[in-house]
Order: structure tokens, then sequence, then C-alpha cells
């Protein structure tokens, strides 16, 4: 069973490049190292043919992931979001209720997370414990640690 993932028009844009990628560069690279290989004589002792059949078939599988990835994306319509709750693509502020420190995230799908440039996914902890909350709500998630209290100061969009 595939599940549906939400991606901005930029996230889905990279995974659609991603796979063009994989699939007219580095599937023909795959054929062609295993071409040569088959050339160097006696298959049953050629380790460099099993290596590049092996790094074939991984290719093979990275290829069927991103293309069930891409079948079951969405892309989200920025401008039916409601900004009075925490949703995916929301720039949140928020302060840790611990040791007053605040910090911003942008919520993404998975796959664009990148903590970085401030995206959290959506799955992660914090991303989930902070789906839904309004402006002034306290978020109570727990993380390895233990638990932490995260107040919302404020939402918004780009």
């Amino acid at each position: 069973m595939s599940t549906v993932s939400y991606y901005t028009a930029e996230g889905l844009k990279k995974l659609r490049d991603e796979l063009d990628q994989l699939k007219s560069i580095e599937r023909p690279k795959a054929s062609a190292a295993i071409a040569e290989a088959r050339d160097k004589g006696d298959l049953s002792e050629n380790a460099e043919y099993d290596a590049a059949k092996e790094a074939q078939g991984m290719l093979e599988m990275r290829i069927a992931k991103l293309e069930e990835v891409v079948s079951n994306a969405r892309l989200i319509d920025e401008s039916n979001l409601d900004l009075s709750k925490v949703l995916v693509l929301s720039k949140v502020k928020i302060k840790n209720q611990q040791n007053g420190m605040e910090m911003n995230y942008t919520l993404v799908a998975e796959s664009e997370a990148d903590l970085k440039t401030g995206k959290i996914s959506v799955t992660s902890p914090i991303g989930k414990g902070l789906l839904g909350k309004s402006v002034g709500q306290v978020a109570e998630i727990t993380v390895p640690n233990g638990k932490l209290n995260f107040e919302v100061l404020e939402i918004s969009r780009d």
C-alpha cells in the first residue's frame, strides 16, 4: 500500500529531475559497465561483472522507488492553506519553554526536509507535534531525551 505525500512545486521538480537523471544518464552507464565487464571473459570468475550487475540492481531499485514516490505525490496549492493553524508549508516561529530559545522552521514533506535551511519534516517528532496548533498554543513533544514544550509564536507563509 503506497502512501500519498504532499510536495511543493520545487520539491516535486527535484524528484522528477533526479528520476530523469537516473533513467537517462545512470542507467546507460550501468549497462555499459556490464557490457565492458562481460567482454573480459569467463563470467563465473568475473568479480567486475558481479559488481556491475549488483550496481545495476541497486539503481533499478532506486528508480522504482522514485517512480512510486512521484506517482503518489500531490502538489500543494499554497493559496488555499489556512494561516490559523500549523500545516504543511507553514513557517512557524516557536519558543522552547525550558530555555527560552526561539526557532523558525518550515514544515515540509519528508524528502524536502533540510535542517540547515530550517525545513523540518511533518513526520518528525517536532513536525508532528506542531501540526494543527494555533498561535499561543503549547505543543508537548516527546523526543528521545524526554519531553519538550514549544509555544507557537507565529504562523506564516512565503
